[in-house]
């Protein structure tokens, strides 16, 4: 009757199989057990676990409100208050701003990242606790290390799961500009509107937080404005493409013909226009006449057998595609 729970099931996709015959075999099993299952999409993940499985999803939030939002419902009042330091609240909510715009810059495809990186909460968790252990152990008369801020960052918290030096270059300069004794000062912003709040308490970071637009524009992320042009054409395509697949493939409304039948109709009349495979005795006596081993000819032979390659790959795909829709291949 306990649960048991099974972490990063795509690294062990032999194993599911093995699963999956455990669990659809298994002919008593406790009311109360349960089996959970947690992994990152891959295309061979076994489809017959997933179709009797609950699925849960946990992508992060759209938008730098949302995410920001996200991040702070998760800070207590002790933990904003955990260093007396007066570096610590503006470095929090800046890592945050960072954590949430490294996500956000991978709805943007190539233009966001070269690479699209799987940055996560445990990267957050790991940038503040840095912070929090650099400002404990830090020299009040020499100050916050600025150079060891930014290594950390950008080489090594966030930088680590970096592999392409235009990325690691990009993250490198989000630490150089928002991280310094810069950030501290009257005239900062990560960009127009986009401020550090000067707050005591977590719900004056959440009123604040709660004040910023829904939609944002590429730039507080450093893009340029077409980059949302290319963003929304590819969102767009993305959803008509999944409402076309969960259409009905097997019936038709009013008199039009369903799509198989389409198909069906499109594959006979392909087939009624291909030519006829090429006769090798014939292609070789017709060369020989000609002069076999003159360049041309020996080109036109080798366009021959290229060309009986197609016509041979044609003729199978379509008689296999009609011998799956009449349901006999």
């Amino acid at each position: 009757g306990g649960w048991l729970l099974l972490q990063n099931c795509h690294l062990g996709l032999e194993f599911l199989n093995e699963l999956t015959d455990t669990i659809a075999t298994t002919e008593s099993m406790n009311e109360g057990f349960r089996t959970w299952i947690t992994t990152e999409a891959h295309p061979e993940f076994p489809i017959n676990l997933l179709q009797f499985s609950i699925k849960f999803t946990n992508e992060p939030p759209q938008g730098v409100k949302a995410g920001l939002k996200r991040t702070y419902s998760a800070v207590t009042q002790d933990h904003l208050e955990v260093s007396n330091m007066p570096q610590w609240k503006p470095l929090l909510y800046a890592v945050a701003f960072l954590h949430t715009t490294v996500q956000e810059r991978r709805k943007f495809g190539p233009l966001g990242w070269n690479i699209p990186y799987e940055f996560n909460q445990a990267d957050y968790a790991a940038s503040v606790q840095f912070v929090q252990n650099h400002l404990d152990d830090m020299d009040i008369k020499r100050g916050v290390n600025w150079s060891c801020v930014r290594y950390m960052l950008g080489e090594v918290q966030y930088g680590g799961r970096v592999t392409d030096d235009l990325d690691k270059a990009l993250l490198n300069t989000y630490a150089r500009v928002w991280f310094g004794e810069h950030m501290f000062s009257e005239k900062f912003c990560f960009y127009k509107d986009y401020v550090i709040p000067k707050g005591k308490t977590v719900e004056d970071y959440l009123q604040y937080i709660e004040q910023l637009p829904v939609i944002d524009t590429p730039e507080v992320f450093g893009l340029h404005p077409n980059a949302d042009i290319t963003y929304q054409t590819n969102l767009a395509n993305e959803t008509l493409s999944t409402i076309v697949s969960t259409q009905p493939k097997d019936s038709s409304t009013g008199e039009g013909e369903t799509r198989e039948a389409v198909v069906q109709r499109l594959a006979d009349e392909m087939l009624e226009k291909l030519p006829p495979d090429y006769n090798p005795h014939e292609v070789k006596a017709q060369l020989q006449k000609m002069g076999a081993i003159q360049p041309i000819n020996i080109f036109l032979r080798q366009e021959i057998d290229c060309m009986q390659h197609v016509l041979s790959r044609v003729r199978i795909t379509l008689t296999d595609l009609k011998l799956a829709i009449d349901g006999k291949l």
